[in-house]
């Protein structure tokens, strides 16, 4: 009988240390899954991000009032009303009290009532078409979704960028966003709000990065084939920094005009940033109002087998 009491007691043994080895992966995982999340949307780099998670806290909060007490009173009930407490009393003809129907309606009420004030107000203060207060004026860049890439124009420099995205740091950003096939979303998770690009209309979103970084951006919204690889860098710059890009952008490079554009706008992924030296006048416009056509955008029937890897320059 001996032998087999110990075989017992290793079996047992045994199966008690995978449940140790649980215990001490989850915190790791917990940990590394916070460090994932601190790393994008609430490590924010600029004025909306930081006020887009402040209202993520808020919210988070307030939500707090009802599940921190409804835990605690779950504790509490389950240990006041067990078997062995002989002072416990029990109801067990009670149906109703207008008092506690008052206590247990009024938290969840108030609690949305509360939600709902700080989604109105803050949807307001956070509309992507309202500018960023700053003592400089606006960098604009017009913003133009392809398959599977991104055309960022400069009118004022008079330069475009693919899938690269170079602003001075501490200046508001005012993007005019457009699709030149599929509806997509544009998306940097440290500057904050994304926002949809659509074929035949523009959207409007102004951002900002505090402080010079390269902050990732990516479309969020599938569009097809090469979606996976539909991602661009944010370069935040110092003004002196970003005035010498320009003066480097214009002296090398393609020009962009209708018939480069035509080859820019194939179907092409995975796309190696490049810049344009020139853009010709009102070449967005034509894109946002359909007198250039528009692209096929992803086929339907299938994985497009001739997608190149680059564009057409």
């Amino acid at each position: 009988m001996t032998p087999f009491f110990g075989q017992q007691k290793g079996c047992a043994y045994k199966r008690r240390r995978p449940r140790r080895a649980l215990a001490a992966v989850f915190p790791l995982a917990a940990a590394l899954g916070l460090s994932g999340c601190q790393s994008a949307v609430l490590d924010s780099q600029g004025p909306v991000g930081s006020a887009e998670a402040k209202i993520l806290f808020d919210a988070f909060a307030i939500m707090l009032t009802i599940v921190v007490p409804t835990i605690i009173a779950t504790v509490a009930f389950a240990w006041w009303f067990r078997a062995g407490n002989t002072h416990a009393r029990r109801l067990p003809e009670w149906a109703y009290s207008g008092q506690l129907e008052l206590v247990v309606w009024s938290v969840p009420l108030l609690t949305v009532m509360f939600l709902a004030g700080l989604a109105w107000i803050s949807s307001h203060d956070l509309d992507p078409d309202q500018p960023l207060a700053a003592k400089s004026p606006p960098l604009e860049v017009q913003v133009v979704s392809l398959d599977w890439k991104w055309l960022f124009i400069y009118p004022g420099q008079q330069i475009a960028t693919v899938n690269e995205l170079v602003a001075p740091a501490g200046t508001p950003v005012h993007f005019t966003l457009t699709s030149a096939s599929v509806m997509n979303a544009f998306f940097v998770p440290k500057l904050g709000s994304m926002i949809y690009t659509m074929n035949g209309m523009t959207t409007q979103l102004n951002l900002q990065a505090d402080r010079p970084g390269v902050y990732a951006g990516l479309s969020s919204h599938f569009s097809g084939d090469g979606f996976a690889g539909m991602h661009f860098n944010v370069r935040a710059t110092t003004p002196e920094q970003f005035a010498a890009w320009v003066a480097a952008t214009r002296a090398r490079g393609p020009q962009l005009d209708p018939q480069s554009y035509a080859a820019l706008a194939k179907q092409s992924a995975n796309v190696a940033p490049f810049a344009y030296r020139s853009v010709s006048p009102g070449l967005f416009q034509a894109i946002a109002t359909q007198k250039i056509e528009q692209a096929p955008g992803p086929d339907s029937k299938g994985p497009s087998a001739h997608i190149s890897p680059k564009p057409g320059r």
